[in-house]
C-alpha cells in the first residue's frame, strides 16, 4: 500500500490542483496536512503575518477541511517549522514521498532544500501561473527584462493557457498515524473524514475585506462563487474603465485574496474569462484582464531568472544602500504623514487589510521618495496587513516602484496630490478614510 502526504502551500483548493491530482492518483493512502508557520516578526519589528491575513486563511482552510470531508479525506494543520514537523510525519504514518506545490521564492525553496537534505522524497510541482512556463516562446531563465516585451512574444507565439481541471471528487482516504507528544504539541487540528465542520453564518470576526461583506469570505467555496457572479454580470466589460478607482466593491475584480491563497488559480479565471468573451464578446477591459493576468505570471517568471537577488536591498541595480527613517515609517504605517491620500489609503488598509492598485502604487511610492524610507520596510508592511499577499506579485510590485527590478525607466514616483485631484477629485475617499476605524 503507497502511503502519501500532501503538503497544502498556497494551494488551498480541490479544483485545478495538478499536485493534488497527481497525488490522488499515486497514493492508496493519502494525509492531507497544512503548517502554520510559528508566528515571527519581521525585521522592521512587527508581526509578519498580521489579523487581517490570519482571519481570511482560517476561512479559507475551514472551507479547505470541508471539502476535503466530501471526498472522503481529512486536514491536519499543525505549527511550527514545516522543515522539521513534516519529516516526523512522514516516519509515523509510514509515508513514502511528499506531494506539494512549487514555490519558487526564497524561503519557501529553502523549505524544500531542508525536506529533501533529510531524505524526504518531496514531489514539487508548478502550478501557480496562468501559463504553463514550459509552453513559454523562449526558457525561463531567458525571460525578457521589459514585461511589455514579455507580453508581446507570448501573444506572437499565440502562447495560450490551458484550461482549468475539475475539482477532484474522490480522494484515497487518509492513514492512521500513531501520535507521540512531540507531533501532539504541534497540533493544531487533525480532522476525520466523519469530523463535522460547520460552515461560519456570516464574515465576522477581525477581517473586513471588503468593508466587512459576507460575500467576500476566504475559501475555495466563496472564490468560485465570486468568480461566477462576477463574469455572470456586466463587470468584466467595464474593468479597464473602473480600475483605478479607489472605493467599492465592484471597481476591480477582487479575485487577488483568492489568487494568492490558491483559492482559485489563474487558470480558472482565464476558464471564465473565456467563457465570457465567447458569451457577451470581448473588448478591451476583458483584454485588460488577460494583461493583468499576465502581469501576475511575469512576477512569478522573474524568480526562474534572477532568485534571491530579487530580495537584496538594491535589487537587480548597483543602487546604493537604502537610507531609512524609522520614525517616518512608523508614522506612514499608522497614517499620520500629514499627506491625506496617504493617510486615508494607510486607514484603510489597517483596517480591511485591502487597497485599491493605484493606492498601493501612490502609498510605496511616497514612503520611498518623499519619506526616505526602505522599500523593504514598505513591504514587509504590506506583507503583514494584506489579505491578497503574494511573495511574487509584492516583491515585484515593490522593485517596480523603488526602481530597482527591471524596468528600465527606474522607478515610479507619483505625486499625491495631483493623484488626489485625477482619483478622488471631490474628497469623498478622503473623508471616508479621514481616520482610522
Amino acid at each position: 500500500m503507497k502511503v502519501a502526504i500532501y503538503w497544502f502551500r498556497n494551494d488551498l483548493r480541490l479544483a485545478d490542483n495538478p499536485a493534488l491530482s497527481l497525488a490522488a492518483r499515486e497514493a492508496d493512502r493519502l494525509l492531507c496536512i497544512y503548517c502554520h508557520p510559528a508566528a515571527a516578526e519581521s525585521r522592521w519589528g512587527f508581526a509578519r503575518v498580521g489579523p487581517h491575513r490570519r482571519h481570511f486563511l482560517r476561512d479559507a482552510l475551514d472551507d479547505l477541511a470541508r471539502n476535503l470531508r466530501a471526498a472522503g479525506n481529512a486536514l491536519i494543520e499543525i505549527e511550527g517549522d514545516a522543515a522539521t514537523l513534516l519529516p516526523q510525519w512522514i516516519r509515523t504514518c509510514g509515508a513514502g514521498c511528499l506531494f506539494c506545490e512549487s514555490i519558487n521564492a526564497p524561503e519557501e525553496l529553502a523549505e524544500v532544500e531542508r525536506l529533501q537534505s533529510a531524505g524526504v522524497d518531496v514531489r514539487p510541482l508548478w502550478q501557480s501561473t496562468m501559463l504553463c512556463p514550459a509552453d513559454l516562446p523562449f526558457s525561463p531563465a531567458q525571460l525578457p527584462d521589459v514585461f511589455t516585451v514579455f507580453r508581446q512574444a507570448v501573444e506572437k507565439a499565440i502562447t495560450l493557457p490551458a484550461l482549468s481541471l475539475p475539482p477532484v471528487q474522490k480522494l484515497p482516504a487518509a492513514p492512521a498515524p500513531g501520535l507521540d507528544q512531540a507531533l501532539k504539541d504541534h497540533l493544531v487540528r487533525q480532522d476525520s473524514p466523519a469530523a463535522e465542520i460547520a460552515a461560519p453564518a456570516t464574515a465576522s470576526g477581525v477581517s473586513s475585506f471588503p468593508y466587512r461583506l459576507p460575500a467576500f469570505m476566504g475559501g475555495e467555496t466563496a472564490a468560485s462563487a465570486h468568480l461566477q457572479r462576477y463574469f455572470s454580470g456586466g463587470l468584466a466589460g467595464t474593468y479597464k474603465e473602473t480600475r483605478d478607482q479607489l472605493s467599492g466593491t465592484a471597481y476591480s475584480t477582487k479575485f487577488s485574496p483568492y489568487l494568492a491563497l490558491g483559492c482559485i488559480s489563474a487558470r480558472q479565471v482565464y476558464t471564465a474569462l473565456k467563457a465570457y468573451e465567447a458569451a457577451r464578446g470581448a473588448n478591451q477591459s476583458t483584454y485588460w484582464i488577460w494583461f493583468e493576468l499576465l502581469w501576475r505570471d511575469y512576477f512569478r517568471f522573474l524568480h526562474f531568472k534572477y532568485g534571491r537577488a530579487l530580495y537584496r536591498s538594491g535589487g537587480l541595480n548597483d543602487a546604493p544602500p537604502c537610507a531609512h527613517d524609522a520614525a517616518a515609517f512608523a508614522r506612514w504605517c499608522r497614517g499620520e504623514t500629514g499627506e491625506p491620500l496617504v493617510d486615508a489609503a494607510m486607514h484603510e488598509l489597517a483596517a480591511t487589510g485591502y487597497l485599491s492598485n493605484r493606492l498601493r502604487q501612490v502609498a510605496a511610492s511616497y514612503l520611498i521618495y518623499d519619506l526616505g524610507c526602505d522599500w523593504r520596510a514598505g513591504a514587509a508592511w504590506f506583507e503583514a496587513q494584506l489579505v491578497d499577499y503574494d511573495v511574487y506579485s509584492n516583491q515585484g510590485n515593490w522593485l517596480y516602484i523603488a526602481g530597482r527590478g527591471t524596468d528600465p525607466r527606474g522607478g515610479r514616483r507619483f505625486n499625491p496630490v495631483k493623484q488626489a485631484q485625477e482619483h478622488d477629485a471631490r474628497g469623498r475617499y478622503r473623508a471616508l478614510w479621514s481616520s482610522p476605524l
